[in-house]
């Protein structure tokens, strides 16, 4: 019977070494976890020209086919960290809903288009979850918080002006229109206007301005967010943050 014991006792010996030296496995719920928390740390890992790209095209009009003429954007500058107060540039109840989504900060880059007639500032709002960017987007979109996001309702974003450049006059007077998408727990905006300082005027009352205003908005804002919502490869040890 001593004997049988001693056995047994080598048996739940060897098997506890094996667990303990076997890889570490996570479950479905800590691998979304890990995968939530690789993604919202993108906004402090990421070097910034690669956050808001040196030059980014985009297509004119709203189909993306090989016959849609493909433009380009030009960054000026990368603005400093701002809170979400001061870059937001919304109105209360758009600022108000960026607090209760916890907002941490706003990260901003201005662009010129290829003929410096028209300048544009792009924003991350880096807010605490997923749902509360699509809720942010949601209520700047009428709903359009999927895919390409949409033209806001109202205009968001603080300019940021670049001396010595086509934006050196850009300030919230002379915003035209905004566009929204959400990224993750990113709420990406693009607000443009034109770099001859001109106050707001009915764009859609021009068919060409008007598409050139929303594409150079929208394929700026949809590259930027692009990155920032890619799913993180599955977490393995060893590797993985909780390893």
């Amino acid at each position: 019977m001593l004997a049988l014991l001693g056995l047994c006792g080598l048996a739940a010996a060897v098997l506890g070494v094996r667990s303990e030296i076997k890889p570490r496995t996570f479950t479905p719920a800590q691998q979304k976890r890990i995968e939530a928390w690789e993604v919202a740390k993108r906004w402090r890992t990421t070097p910034k020209a690669e956050l808001f790209p040196g030059r980014i095209t985009y297509k004119l009009g709203r189909v993306a086919s090989s016959e849609a003429l493909s433009l380009s954007a030009q960054r000026l500058e990368i603005a400093r960290q701002a809170t979400c107060k001061v870059g937001g540039g919304g109105s209360r109840q758009f600022m108000a809903i960026l607090r209760g989504d916890g907002c941490a900060a706003v990260l901003r880059s201005t662009y010129a288009d290829s003929t410096s007639s028209l300048v544009v500032t792009a924003g991350i709002a880096i807010l605490k979850s997923p749902a509360g960017a699509t809720d942010a987007a949601k209520f700047l979109t009428g709903g359009s918080t999927v895919g390409e996001g949409g033209l806001a309702r109202q205009l968001v974003l603080r300019p940021f002006r670049v001396y010595g450049t086509p934006a050196a006059n850009y300030v919230f007077p002379h915003r035209q229109l905004s566009w929204a998408i959400a990224a993750g727990p990113y709420l990406v905006m693009t607000t443009v206007g034109y770099a001859d300082g001109r106050p707001r005027v009915q764009v859609n009352s021009d068919s060409y301005a008007y598409q050139e205003m929303t594409s150079l908005a929208r394929g700026i804002a949809v590259r930027i967010a692009a990155p920032l919502a890619v799913a993180p490869p599955v977490p393995r040890c060893p590797g993985a943050p909780s390893c």
